[in-house]
């Protein structure tokens, strides 16, 4: 785990690279394609296909997962592939380069006659909102609460469903599910979830099934994050019973059971204000507040939110390395 956080900071997502998560993808779109040609707009029939699904994705790439580990565990040799596998389900050094790319687009404050185009197309990437007709704050605010979403989503909920595998695997004597079946498992929930989890047209019922599972996925890896997170932004342990208690009252408005917890939780550790109007294809959303009364979004408090994303993965990693080298000692 620790060899796979390393690769992912190094590398990230090589594009030369098969992902496992483009294979899901796939998959994903001939399921979909095969349920609404045989479900149509019945409700019940595609609640059904689409549980259905959501069990296969999950299933099949938690087996592909654990087929590997098998084949680490009788074939020492290739235990680098397994650390590759590992990586892939990491997404925390290519999170980092998508809102950067945002920042090196963005022009300079005050600048007369900016062109705030090549900004707006970079964020097109990573949001789901509208970006045509965003202002420079509201560009910096974006980045910031996909930052802030995505370290849970993409980092520390498949780190923490790694962490239960290698127990898992510890406790069967690496026999059952480990790290890797578990991380693929969740990644399958979570690509489930952002390609069919929208309350639109079929889609309010084809992915219901993938877009609970997410959020059950989810639910505790992004309330350990705002709980441990004050630690890395000096709070203190007295900080964090504090900063997880306005979290969880800023971020209860949220219709997500997570992004708004998670996005509070970091608002509060950068001391930066989010939140607000989000405007989408067909409708306009009113987000609750996030430490209402701090300063807006600049560049420098969306960088303060990637830093404090790599200083948690490293406060993380600490008790697993420590756990790793008791074993080798032992």
């Amino acid at each position: 785990m620790i060899a796979a956080a390393g690769l992912d900071r190094l590398i990230g997502d090589p594009r030369w690279c098969p992902h496992p998560v483009v294979v899901m993808g796939w998959c994903i779109q001939r399921l979909r394609l095969l349920a609404e040609a045989r479900a149509g707009d019945r409700p019940a029939p595609l609640r059904l296909a689409g549980l259905l699904i959501t069990l296969l994705l999950v299933a099949g790439s938690g087996l592909a997962g654990w087929g590997l580990e098998q084949l680490t565990r009788l074939q020492p040799a290739t235990t680098p592939l397994l650390v590759v596998a590992l990586a892939s389900a990491l997404a925390g050094r290519s999170l980092e380069q998508a809102v950067r790319q945002v920042l090196r687009q963005l022009p300079a404050a005050g600048e007369p006659g900016a062109d705030l185009e090549p900004a707006r197309r970079a964020l097109a990437w990573i949001v789901g909102r509208d970006t045509d007709q965003l202002d420079r704050t509201d560009i910096l605010r974006a980045a910031a609460e996909t930052a802030s979403e995505n370290a849970v989503d993409g980092l520390f909920a498949p780190l923490f469903w790694m962490a239960v595998g290698a127990a898992c695997w510890g406790a069967s004597s690496l026999q059952g599910p480990g790290p890797l079946a578990l991380a693929w498992g969740f990644k399958a929930a979570s690509t489930l979830d952002s390609m069919l989890g929208y309350r639109s047209g079929r889609l309010r019922w084809l992915g219901t099934a993938g877009a609970r599972l997410d959020d059950l996925v989810v639910w505790l890896p992004c309330r350990l994050v705002a709980l441990s997170l004050p630690l890395v932004a000096g709070q203190g342990l007295r900080g964090c019973w504090r900063q997880w208690r306005l979290a969880r009252q800023d971020g209860a408005p949220d219709p997500s059971p997570n992004a708004g917890l998670s996005q509070a939780a970091f608002a509060h550790a950068a001391g930066v204000q989010l939140g607000g109007v989000n405007r989408y294809a067909n409708s306009t959303k009113a987000k609750p507040l996030l430490a209402a009364g701090q300063p807006l979004p600049t560049a420098g408090s969306v960088k303060r939110v990637l830093e404090l994303t790599g200083q948690l993965e490293l406060l993380w990693l600490l008790p697993i390395g420590t756990l790793a080298a008791a074993v080798l000692l032992r």
